[in-house]
């Protein structure tokens, strides 16, 4: 028998950019598919889920909401914070029309894990100074492009319970934004004594096992008041848990 051949460094090097190049391919190829070939909507029965609402940021642009809420939509959550130093242009503007239109309000910021909680929580605080909120701050957790890579789910984890700890200590009820991806992830492990606001473009009859209280089922919604795509939520309940929900938020003393 001949002796095995081995491979020169140069042919491994070659087969390792080709498979490097293969992942890529494929890494390419699903986020495509996911952002833009397979459904960011699915239609869902205002009798059954009457309270609605959408969720916006200085990229909805300037919005008119009083027509906003005469195309019944109760509630907003408005994008105040991201990271440890960003605050969204738009904030007070929206936060102000939204209020005077009577919509039911809530902020949120945009977790980013290779930031401490302590500071992404002084940010939000600082972005929400003086401003009376309807609804639970949101902590929107998910694991978008290039963000925290490198962090391990522990050590996020850890973050985002440290940013909560701070919030609560504040007098602030914290609610977590997440995919169905980030549920399994982060969530129903160590997070789930926090309200869960998910996004899922799945009819919320058919996730009658899932603990959310808000469900965010459109990419793609059209709202009076509004130039271009919206995101659409849901409450999950009927107009008296609504009211309930409401009385029950924690805020500041």
């Amino acid at each position: 028998m001949g002796r095995r051949q081995v491979p020169t460094r140069p042919d491994y090097i070659k087969w390792l950019l080709l498979a490097g190049a293969a992942a890529l391919v494929v890494f390419m190829g699903w986020y495509v598919l996911r952002q833009y070939i397979l459904p960011h909507s699915v239609n869902v029965d205002r009798y059954r889920y009457p309270i609605a609402g959408i969720d916006v940021s200085k990229h909805n642009g300037d919005i008119d909401f009083n027509q906003v809420r005469d195309d019944d939509y109760q509630f907003v959550y408005i994008k105040a914070s991201e990271g440890m130093t960003y605050k969204d242009d738009a904030f007070d503007r929206n936060y102000r029309a939204a209020r005077k239109a009577g919509l039911k309000v809530g902020a949120y910021h945009f977790f980013r894990k290779n930031r401490t909680g302590e500071e992404q929580a002084s940010n939000l605080l600082s972005a929400i100074r003086g401003k009376e909120l309807d609804l639970p701050l949101v902590i929107d957790l998910e694991d978008d492009w290039g963000n925290g890579a490198g962090v391990s789910r522990q050590e996020a984890l850890e973050r985002v319970m440290d940013m909560i700890e701070v919030l609560n200590g504040k007098g602030y009820q914290v609610m977590i934004y997440t995919n169905l991806d980030g549920y399994n992830k982060y969530y129903k492990d160590m997070l789930g004594d926090h309200d869960l606001w998910l996004c899922s473009f799945n009819s919320p009859d058919l996730l009658t096992s899932l603990p959310h209280c808000f469900q965010q089922f459109s990419h793609e919604g059209s709202v009076r008041g509004i130039e271009g795509k919206v995101d659409l939520n849901v409450f999950r309940g009927s107009r008296g848990e609504w009211e309930s929900y409401l009385d029950d938020v924690k805020h500041p003393d």
